[in-house]
């Protein structure tokens, strides 16, 4: 059975078109000079390093910690919460640090509290947030840390939601990108962090409220270091951690990132500046799926599950995955690596991922998807001709009372008699375990129970190579219902990528304009 067999003979054309780097690709370009120890730019929707001088090593961090912090509060509260500020909170800060005004006892919203965080760098805050969270501001930390490593960062650890002076509060540029990254694709922080100006409500120290303004002058058009495109952003501060600066910015559909540690005043404002101009400048951001033409070029009508397709899109590319490019380069030059290793994270429907890299260098990745929508419809139309055969076979024009199914009518057609209705009742109720039973059912259970511990463990020694095998056949799963087994695929794809790799070295693309 041919099932598809003709478009996955076309795909192999897609693979092979990027088997190899194009002879003569463009070198990575140059970066600016920055005065800062630590910095990066990161590509926001890849997380591609652009550029970086000392990416991976530790630095105080200072007040951008609280990026993690609202990050954190954001995952785990609802902005409606209603937050208490404790003795602790408002007093366990170093004297002349950042503060919004709030006092002992007074209540705010979480979503109150994020924007005097994240806004007026607000140390009470942090601190009355992370009690919120979690108890205390140390189990907090705990949590800033896990979560962390959940976003990569192996040079980073964190000792307070605040960022103040610990010897064991530090980051590095690397890390601090991941966190910002994942932060700034959280809506509800990008919402808030973006915001110019914000009134907090009256409380015990100010009756009228307070309106507060971000710390980033590349926000405010009224400073001379405005930034077209900024979306958001955090400063910090302290002598040990000097100048530090997390910043967003977007333009061309580019969304990039850049952090500043251990700067200097106003210098990582120039440091920042340059390192996004040399992104927008030199870098252009693509949909994979817009720049590969192989599916939109394949016009033979096939036959999958039944169903006739004049646009056999069965498999389809993500829409949305993006890669990112030196403007000098083709996308020619990007080489494709195919793998089934899927991930949790990673969207329901894909059957594979194929990563780009540019020189040796990771530039994005794309995924090909079983397309539901060829399914669903499938599935409609067999609904519909189905309800349409039962009414057919019918053969009644009488309706059914829907009373009936809710009655019970015994076979000379009267209802139930009293004596019927006791015998059901006794025929429902449970039935009794005799005591003797239930002791031997109690040992029974103690051997199942020391026989069941020993399973379990041995369970557990194998549990991470069983969960690889469960996500591969949940791959291969999906592969089976698109038509093609797992063994054709992979056989089509060795021969085809054989048979044309060598026609296509040498071929490039247009220029980005």
């Amino acid at each position: 059975m041919k099932k598809f067999f003709i478009f996955f003979l076309c795909l192999p054309f897609f693979v092979s078109s990027f088997t190899g780097t194009s002879l003569g690709a463009a070198d990575w370009p140059s970066g600016p000079s920055v005065q800062a120890q630590g910095a990066i730019l990161m590509d926001a929707d890849t997380g591609t390093v652009l550029w970086g001088q000392n990416i991976h090593n530790q630095y105080f961090p200072a007040s951008i910690t609280k990026v993690m912090t609202a990050l954190l509060v954001i995952e785990k509260c609802s902005l409606d919460e209603t937050v208490t500020f404790s003795h602790n909170a408002v007093f366990n800060v170093e004297s002349g640090s950042s503060n919004a005004g709030i006092n002992e006892g007074d209540k705010l919203s979480v979503r109150d509290c994020l924007y005097a965080l994240l806004l007026k760098s607000a140390n009470e805050s942090a601190n009355a947030l992370a009690e919120h969270v979690a108890g205390s501001t140390e189990a907090f930390a705990d949590m800033m840390n896990v979560r962390a490593k959940e976003l990569g960062c192996t040079n980073t650890h964190f000792a307070n939601p605040s960022g103040l002076n610990n010897p064991e509060h530090y980051t590095s540029p690397y890390d601090m990108a991941l966190i910002a990254r994942a932060a700034f694709n959280n809506p509800v922080f990008e919402d808030i962090d973006s915001t110019t100006f914000y009134k907090l409500p009256p409380n015990s120290i100010n009756k009228e409220g307070l309106t507060i303004y971000p710390g980033h002058k590349m926000m405010r058009k009224s400073t001379p270091f405005y930034y077209p495109g900024i979306i958001g952003g955090k400063t910090g501060y302290t002598t040990l951690a000097g100048n530090t600066l997390i910043t967003c910015a977007e333009k061309n559909g580019m969304r990039l990132i850049t952090i500043i540690l251990k700067g200097s005043t106003p210098q990582y404002w120039a440091d920042t500046k340059n390192l996004l101009d040399f992104g927008f400048s030199n870098f252009v951001s693509l949909k994979a799926a817009e720049y590969e033409k192989t599916y939109s070029s394949i016009t033979s009508d096939l036959n999958f599950s039944g169903l006739s397709i004049t646009r056999p899109e069965a498999l389809i590319l993500d829409p949305d995955s993006r890669i990112i490019l030196p403007k000098t380069a083709n996308f020619s030059d990007a080489k494709a690596e195919l793998s089934y290793d899927i991930s949790s994270g990673d969207p329901p429907n894909s059957i594979a991922k194929i990563n780009y890299r540019y020189n040796d260098r990771v530039v994005g990745c794309t995924f090909l998807e079983v397309n539901d929508a060829l399914f669903q419809n499938k599935e409609a139309e067999t609904r519909i001709a189905t309800a349409a055969q039962a009414g057919a076979n019918s053969g009644s024009d009488d309706e059914l009372d829907p009373s009936a199914a809710q009655t019970s009518i015994n076979p000379s057609g009267k209802r139930p008699d009293k004596e019927t209705e006791d015998y059901r009742e006794k025929a429902l109720r449970p039935f009794e375990i005799p005591l003797t039973a239930w002791l031997i059912l109690g040992s029974v259970g103690a051997i199942i129970v020391i026989g069941g511990s020993t399973a379990f463990f041995i369970y557990w020694k194998h549990q991470e190579a069983q969960n690889f095998l469960i996500r591969r056949e949940q791959r291969m799963k999906r592969l089976r219902d698109s038509g093609i087994s797992a063994d054709e695929f992979n056989s089509i794809l060795e021969q085809r990528r054989s048979s044309y790799s060598t026609k296509r070295r040498g071929r490039r693309g247009g220029r980005f304009k």
